[in-house]
């Protein structure tokens, strides 16, 4: 047995490095603990403990973190470097094993250990062994070629056994268990025997290495690095099987191309592509053009389709609770749903969807995906120049792609979605092609069934989609592609429609959205209604929302800053949450005005009152016309300025006031652009009115355009004038007689407060409108 000896000394822990006996070696040491044991260590006897961690990134061993068997070694040199480590020179002595850490000084690591003596065994067998460890050696060195022949040398002229094994055990590449198990390892025999097998085992992956390379070589003669790494590892994966490798692929993509329903001609283009790509090499670049192709083809839905939920009144339901009017286009998808349940067989209607941004066209296309049952998918076409972005590039061009439109169908998952083409009119073209031709076949229900895309080649059906286009104009839609679409026009809501969105939608959601509840906020519809009429203008309901929210947001300010419990938002209190209105309407005259009259307009943001004033002044019959005017309007206005110097006695005119007098036609608000012809009779009645000095009645509004006999033509947007003569306080409305049409689409609570007064001929509207004979 091993004799022991007790001895005291500081602990250097290792990290993946074991030193030992005999061993001269450097050492960088930088942890606190560490460089105090090696001052320790210096100030005594200049004798250190050296054992290793049994984890390298623990930086605060304790006791069971340490391998209880080191070596005892002399600190001969310590240097401290730039970098605040200290580089020590050491020489390993004998082994020791640990017994107990002292916990005597908490600066460094001190412990108790006992000394390990040597057990040797029988002088000739250890020779021998030792003999066969330098032969391996020597045969190890050669193979690896990592250690050089004056290590050897140095080696071969030790005659103790034990160093030996020291000295080869600290140059091989062993793993940390291994050299430890080394070092614990107290029979010189034992550790001979040990290390042979170590070494042979280490000869034998050495050879296999070699093997490798060998194969490698062979293949690698005619071509450069790159090659060389990629038959490395075809090599590697010869020795392992194929599993891995492009078979396993080939075998997977077969079975998808199998799972895909694909029609019979797409499955044999499919394998047919699959056979090409497993006969081209990896490194090919056609390679990964012909996979990608194979992906695109298993990824399109090619027989999967959603169940159409055909319950109209379902259906109607689902499309009143997320929408307030839109009639027109409600109505249309219950006729498609009505037709398609008798016929079970129709194709996808192709509607488009035109009007001011703000009125819900979008929206409106996902309520009807969800009233169908059907997936939904949208894609934008705003700045859309190339033909390539609908069409797909051809497989011939690098980084090729499949169209939109395919990209879409990928996406959405069946052959049956709502397909939504929003910002159709934004399509533009340039040298590349035009898009807008590109989509004449996508949206022609007679061509969409064998839609074809340059990169999928093959033939797609399009027929099933339920195609949906929104545009905010028509103006710059192709006529071809307008041809092939159904236009339902949504000219934007009253202020009645507004009301109904902000109280039943858009208030609850912005409640909601901000953290409050109905008990904590109430907004009156007094107050909704002035939020429409002064702090908005617009067609949709984008700002109303935006305000509404401000309005949630100041509440949420005042309930946490625990100013009210509970807000009640009144028309008064508007202007302390949002400041002083920022728009202004129109409103009736409060007296009757000669030389003034009211006529109704249209506008992007709905409808509104329009006073127009003449004045006369001596001078020499020139018309002056104010108030930024466009050409048709001041047409208008020289139509009926002619008009009323025809027809000057019938007036009871003086015949020569054109001669006599000056006129000058003004419209307020001259920073806004005004134009149209329903101008005309109004303009008319006002210039009669200043030329007659009869005043005009101050609840009269009037629209309508005017020929130079006195004829009164029809205009547009009379439900949106109508709506405006209402809120401004008029009871009575001069609309042209074709237009009576018309009154039925304008609600009902406005029909009943006003008077509408179907004219042929601006005598009939002279009648109404002045005062007097």
């Amino acid at each position: 047995m091993a004799e022991r000896k007790e001895l005291q000394l500081p602990l250097l822990p290792l990290r993946g490095l074991i030193v030992y006996p005999s061993m001269v070696l450097h050492l960088d040491v930088g942890r606190d603990k560490s460089v105090k044991a090696l001052e320790k260590s210096m100030m005594e006897d200049n004798k250190i403990f050296l054992a290793s961690q049994k984890e390298v990134g623990i930086d605060e061993p304790n006791e069971e973190d340490i391998y209880r068997v080191g070596t005892v070694a002399t600190v001969k040199q310590m240097l401290k470097l730039p970098n605040g480590t200290i580089r020590v020179l050491v020489e390993g002595l004998y082994r020791a094993e640990l017994i107990r850490f002292i916990d005597a000084d908490e600066e460094y690591y001190f412990v108790e250990i006992e000394e390990v003596e040597e057990t040797r065994g029988d002088k000739v067998e250890e020779e021998a062994l030792m003999r066969t460890l330098l032969q391996y050696f020597e045969q190890y060195i050669k193979a690896s070629k990592k250690i050089s022949q004056e290590t050897f040398n140095t080696v071969k002229d030790i005659d103790e056994p034990s160093r030996v094994a020291d000295l080869i055990a600290s140059h091989l590449s062993l793993k940390m268990k291994e050299k430890q198990s080394i070092l614990e390892t107290f029979h010189v025999t034992d550790r001979l025997q040990q290390l042979i097998e170590l070494i042979n085992n280490e000869k034998e992956v050495l050879h296999l290495e070699k093997k490798i390379g060998q194969r490698v070589k062979k293949s690698m003669e005619r071509t450069q690095k790159e090659y060389y790494l990629r038959e490395q590892m075809k090599a590697i994966q010869q020795e392992l099987g194929d599993k891995d490798g492009k078979t396993g692929e080939v075998a997977q993509l077969k079975e998808k191309i199998e799972q895909a329903n694909m029609p019979e001609r797409i499955e044999k283009v499919a394998l047919k592509e699959l056979n090409r790509y497993e006969r081209i090499p990896n490194n090919s670049a056609e390679s990964s053009v012909i996979r990608n192709y194979i992906e695109w083809l298993i990824a399109l839905p090619w027989t999967k389709e959603t169940e159409d939920v055909l319950d109209i009144n379902h259906a109607e339901d689902i499309l009143n609770e997320d929408h307030y009017g839109l009639d027109k286009v409600k109505e249309r998808i219950l006729e498609y749903l009505a037709v398609q349940k008798l016929t079970k067989s129709i194709k996808g209607p192709i509607l488009c969807l035109v009007g001011p941004p703000g009125v819900g066209k979008t929206s409106l296309a996902k309520s009807i995906a969800k009233s169908i049952n059907r997936n939904f998918i949208r894609i934008s076409l705003g700045g859309v120049r190339d033909e390539a972005e609908i069409r797909g590039h051809r497989r011939t061009y690098v980084g090729a792609m499949p169209g939109r439109i395919i990209q879409g169908m990928k996406k959405a998952g069946t052959i049956n979605p709502v397909f939504l083409l929003d910002e159709i009119d934004k399509m533009s073209n340039d040298f590349r092609g035009d898009p807008s031709s590109a989509m004449l076949e996508v949206l022609d229900p007679e061509q969409n069934s064998n839609f074809s895309d340059h990169f999928i080649e093959e033939t797609y059906d399009l027929s099933k989609v339920l195609f949906i286009a929104t545009a905010n104009s028509l103006d710059t839609i192709p006529g071809p592609l307008l041809d092939r679409m159904e236009v339902i026009s949504i000219a934007g809501y009253t202020e009645v429609e507004k009301l109904h969105i902000a109280k039943e939608h858009l208030l609850p959601k912005q409640i909601k959205e901000n953290g409050l509840t109905k008990s904590k906020l109430q907004v009156r519809d007094d107050a909704i209604m002035k939020l429409i009429r002064m702090y908005t203008r617009e067609a949709g309901v984008r700002n109303l929302e935006r305000q509404i929210a401000s309005v949630c947001r100041k509440a949420a300010k005042i309930i946490v800053s625990d100013e009210k419990k509970r807000v009640v938002v009144t028309e008064k209190m508007l202007d302390e949450l949002l400041g002083k209105p920022r728009f202004r309407y129109g409103q009736a005259e409060e007296e009757d005005q000669i030389g003034a009259a009211t006529g109704l307009a249209y506008t992007t943001a709905g409808g509104d009152t329009l006073s127009i004033e003449v004045s006369l002044y001596p001078g020499k019959g020139n018309l002056t016309l104010t108030g930024k005017l466009g050409d048709v309007m001041k047409e208008s206005a020289q139509a009926a300025f002619s008009y009323i110097r025809s027809r000057s006695k019938e007036l009871n005119i003086d015949p020569d006031f054109h001669e006599k007098n000056d006129i000058h036609i003004h419209v307020p608000e001259g920073a806004v652009p005004k134009d149209g012809p329903s101008a005309g009779i109004t303009i008319a009645t006002a210039l009669v009115s200043a030329l007659t000095g009869r005043a005009v009645r101050k609840e009269v509004g009037m629209t309508g355009e005017i020929t130079l006999r006195g004829r009164v033509l029809p205009i547009g947007g009379l439900k949106e004038k109508s709506l405006s003569a209402h809120r401004a306080g008029l009871t009575k409305i001069i609309i042209p007689e074709e237009n009576e049409k018309d009154l039925d689409d304008i609600p009902e609570s406005v029909r009943e407060g006003l008077t509408f007064v179907p004219v042929r001929h601006l005598d009939q509207v002279l009648e109404h409108a002045l005062l007097g004979e």
